[in-house]
């Protein structure tokens, strides 16, 4: 597999990375009684322990240009000391707080079958698979989106970034602005962090790991696919 077949394959993973019933939650149908349901899931799956996801990636890594970028983006999540003047998985806090929800729910998250299995999954190629599968997996799929091609592509549609008044759990939800400082962190950091994923995947992982990587996403896809799919049901959402 050459480089732009595996970057190719990458970017067909990223652009699966769609579920049916995000609009759901993006338009005000998801009850709002039920969202906790999702932020809980979401922050016991990767949220909460992103900064270690990311740790994992660092430790196991040879290549020192590499191992910097990383660095950054650790001290920068599990700090906050680069732009968000706090650790992002506090900031996400931030979000069922505006809402109203009783945070303490997230200290002792139970995660539901997929959820346990996605994030199982997520551990097994963190930890288990060598640094070039943990790397593609961290940076480039959980930090990512499905407007990847963009941050590769200047031809291509870039990730939307509507103002932040227009945010769904602003207009639908009633989310004070002063609550999304999540979002704002990673609006300012992510461009970096995009570029950094990108150039250490794409120029750093030798040919024949490349096949691993790619089947390590693809699995990965399924996974967080089918978890989403029990969030939705979770919600009452139906297809």
């Amino acid at each position: 597999m050459d480089r732009d077949a595996f970057r190719e394959a990458l970017l067909i993973v990223m652009e699966r990375k769609v579920h049916w019933a995000w609009r759901a939650f993006t338009d005000g149908t998801v009850p709002r009684e039920r969202l906790h349901l999702h932020f809980e899931q979401e922050y016991g799956t990767f949220v909460r322990d992103f900064p270690v996801l990311v740790g994992w990636v660092y430790v196991q890594c040879p290549i020192a240009e590499v191992r910097r970028d990383l660095a950054e983006n650790l001290f920068e999540e599990e700090t906050g000391g680069l732009i968000a003047g706090r650790p992002h998985p506090e900031l996400f806090l931030e979000y069922p707080r505006g809402l109203g929800m009783d945070v303490d729910r997230f200290a002792s998250v139970e995660l539901a079958p997929a959820a346990r299995r996605y994030r199982d999954l997520l551990d097994e190629h963190t930890q288990r698979h060598g640094w070039a599968v943990a790397c593609a997996v961290v940076t480039i799929f959980l930090e990512g989106t499905d407007h990847e091609r963009g941050e590769l592509d200047p031809e291509a549609p870039k990730r939307p970034v509507p103002p932040l008044e227009r945010h769904p759990l602003v207009v639908f939800y009633g989310l004070p602005l002063e609550s999304l400082a999540l979002t704002k962190a990673h609006r300012k950091v992510e461009g970096n962090h995009r570029a950094a994923a990108w150039r250490s995947v794409l120029d750093h992982v030798t040919p024949a790991e490349r096949p691993a990587v790619v089947a390590a996403m693809e699995a990965i896809l399924a996974a967080w696919l089918a978890y989403r799919d029990e969030v939705a049901a979770a919600c009452g959402l139906v297809r």
